[in-house]
């Protein structure tokens, strides 16, 4: 739109937003506590203001109008007027040109100047500060969009959860040095969604790609001062926009294609969410959206100095759960995504600040009654980061059912029994069964524990085998960031060696944690890249590196090649054998009627362990049997499914040993599958007999085959 907008109708209160309806765009903002709003035009690239018009419709809290003459594509913003009283919670400040809530495309980044700050900076009285300089020219701008798009045949891939093997990615880091995606696609949906990127994960058996934020964000002041960008991208601005940096072709339906791409090859998109705070900071944050519109709505508030936020994030604010406009902001949001993008499910960010109705944890508080009940939302997997800052927030296994939980207990379980940490095995096989102590109590299954040995947050698997402390020295802030308490071991050096001994070891390590983690109870979830060895050279925050830092590096050297032909290996063995992918829990009892058990924990003398033995600090050796037989669930036809018997061996020493084998009813034979001692992970001894001695290397995992007579 080149010129000014002439006529001016009413409009509606709903849908929030600026929407096309092919004729004309509605616009409708909610602010509870605003005394004027105006709507602002801009010319068809952002930077000139051509026009103000005044919100007259008030309906429920909810400024309306409809625009007959606009049409997708125009730019547009929001000036809300209303009191500046920060000691009551207020900051409006119609000088400030304010994103919309419910923008369904952003353009453009702040262009960082005090300007885009609601009161004068330095000035010793913040009642007496209100900033008066106009804001516009340094604002991204809200775009009215056609929501249009074909979606074909588009089927949902609809994984059971117990087949899920889910893998964390970032968009942009995935694809920002991939040879076989064309450059001017890297580091874009276009690029993620190219034939050599599906390739990659189909070969490699993931079912469920974890996409890091795709919410629009913005780049803290303090990191674009630094040289840096926030490049996981948990800063969010807008929960209905797609990060813009993303797309190659500046169009919302580029993400659409890659969804509809990815389902095509089976695969499912979950979206790492972040509904706890907002890119707007402390009470000392920039006025960009939010705290512009109705501060006091929008935000928790300290009760007793409503000038300061309340902070579960560590991030500056949290998102007030307590006001009804503000979930009902947050449900139009992923309703959005699953209607109008076809995604599959969510992780939530830090999901206990969504469950603060006071200041304690609910764990029945109103959004989990709200989603439970939501005829959209129940049918897509929830995925909860079940921690926060606050007191309490540490809500591990404390979500309701329905609800999928991050396990850090299975990380550090698993990262302490490999590093060769004494008196972990009996936790080391609670884990590794699906931590029923956790999730068994209310109800839920083996599938709710997301199982992880590294994410986003910490090392990557390379790093975690290669590095004793952390090396965050490029994040600017003297290595003070990130965790300290890591629970890796470098093997002997810190860092890269050329050293072949060392090598050898971390690379069996890493076999170590790939088996342990995709042949447990639960569902894997694996971080991009560490199929190959990625490094992110010891940096263990790298959530401003937008550089080769983070970015995968797809030039594969024979080692790395060697391991992502391992987890392929294993991950194609997890989805052909139910047994590891049970829908409920081992029971350690008689299987139907008969002697066997669905599940035996072994010492290295074939011998069945006591509950004494469990307690022994020295224990680092343990077998577990697997029942074919003990499955409890059915096929199509509602058969009992059966699946052969295995035998897993861990030995977390650095001697190795002879672990005696079962006896066999039948006298068949164990058939070796896995050998992480070996680098290919082919056992030198393929078929042995019951009882005989398999020799258990230092530090290695085992995985032999029981063929079930019954079958």
């Amino acid at each position: 739109m080149s010129g000014p907008i002439g006529a001016v109708w009413p409009g509606r209160p709903y849908p929030r937003g600026a929407t096309w309806d092919g004729e004309g765009v509605n616009f409708a903002l909610f602010s509870e506590h605003a005394t004027r709003v105006e709507l602002c035009i801009f010319d068809p690239v952002g930077r000139r203001e051509l026009q103000r018009i005044e919100l007259r419709e008030h309906t429920d809290d909810v400024w309306h109008c409809y625009l007959p003459e606009a049409r997708p594509g125009l730019m547009y913003g929001y000036r809300v007027h209303g009191p500046y009283r920060p000691e009551d919670g207020q900051r409006f400040n119609p000088n400030k040109l304010l994103l919309d809530p419910y923008a369904k495309s952003i353009a453009g980044s702040p262009r960082w100047s005090d300007a885009l700050f609601g009161y004068t900076i330095g000035h010793r009285r913040e009642d007496l500060s209100f900033d008066r300089r106009d804001s516009a020219a340094g604002m991204p701008k809200c775009r009215v969009i056609d929501q249009a798009f074909t979606w074909g045949d588009d089927r949902r891939p609809e994984i059971p959860r117990e087949e899920m093997v889910i893998y964390e990615m970032h968009v942009r880091g995935f694809t920002a040095l991939h040879p076989g995606v064309p450059p001017a696609l890297r580091g874009t949906y276009a690029g993620a969604a190219s034939a050599p990127v599906i390739e990659h994960l189909q070969r490699l058996g993931v079912t469920s790609v974890e996409l890091m934020p795709v919410h629009e964000i913005i780049d803290e002041r303090a990191l674009v001062n630094r040289g840096l960008r926030n490049y996981w991208g948990y800063n969010t601005i807008g929960y209905f926009a797609p990060e813009s940096r993303y797309s190659a072709s500046g169009n919302v339906n580029e993400f659409k294609t890659l969804v509809k791409t990815l389902h095509s090859a089976g695969i499912e998109v979950i979206l790492d969410v972040v509904y706890n705070h907002t890119a707007e900071g402390s009470e000392l944050g920039p006025t960009l959206c939010f705290r512009g519109i109705d501060n006091a709505a929008y935000y928790r508030l300290q009760p007793e100095d409503r000038r300061r936020y309340v902070d579960y994030t560590g991030c500056g604010n949290t998102l007030n759960m307590q006001h009804p406009r503000v979930l009902q902001l947050i449900m139009d949001s992923l309703r959005y995504w699953v209607n109008e993008m076809h995604v599959d499910g969510f992780r939530f960010d830090l999901a206990s600040a969504l469950a603060r109705e006071l200041h304690e944890v609910d764990r029945l508080g109103a959004f989990f009654d709200i989603v439970r009940q939501d005829p959209v939302l129940n049918r897509v997997k929830l995925i909860a980061e079940p921690w926060d800052l606050g007191e309490g927030g540490y809500q591990v296994g404390g979500f309701p059912p329905g609800w999928a939980e991050w396990n850090d207990k299975y990380r550090d379980t698993i990262r302490a029994y490999w590093k060769g940490d004494g008196g972990v095995i009996g936790e080391f096989a609670m884990r590794l069964t699906g931590s029923s102590d956790l999730y068994g109590r209310s109800g839920r299954r083996p599938h709710a524990s997301i199982n992880h040995v590294t994410s986003h947050d910490g090392f990557t698997l390379r790093d975690l085998v290669s590095y004793n402390d952390k090396h965050n020295e490029a994040n600017g802030e003297d290595n003070r960031d990130g965790h300290n308490h890591n629970l890796s071991w470098n093997c002997g050096i810190e860092g890269d060696t050329a050293d072949p001994a060392i090598g050898a070891l971390r690379a069996r390590q890493s076999r170590n944690f790939l088996a342990t983690l995709l042949l447990s109870q639960g569902v894997p979830m694996l971080l991009a890249g560490d199929e190959f060895g990625r490094s992110q050279r010891g940096n263990n925050n790298a959530y401003c590196q937008d550089n080769e830092i983070s970015w995968v590096d797809w030039q594969l050297d024979a080692g790395q090649a060697q391991l992502l032909e391992f987890a392929r290996r294993v991950i194609a063995l997890r989805r052909a054998h139910p047994v590891f992918r049970r829908r409920d829990f081992f029971e350690g009892r008689p299987i139907r009627g008969g002697e066997a058990k669905d599940i035996v924990w072994l010492k290295p003398d074939g011998a069945e362990m006591s509950d004494r033995e469990w307690q022994h600090d020295f224990a680092r050796c343990l077998g577990v049997y697997l029942s074919g037989a003990g499955l409890t669930e059915t096929d199509a036809r509602g058969r009992p499914l059966q699946d052969d018997d295995f035998l897993v061996l861990f030995n977390a020493h650095h001697e190795p040993l002879a672990f005696t084998l079962p006896p066999s009813a039948d006298g068949t034979r164990w058939f070796a599958l896995l050998d992480t001692a070996r680098e290919d992970g082919v056992p030198q001894q393929p078929a042995l007999e019951p009882g005989a001695a398999y020799r258990l290397e230092a530090r290695s995992l085992a995985l032999l085959l029981h063929v079930n007579a019954r079958l």
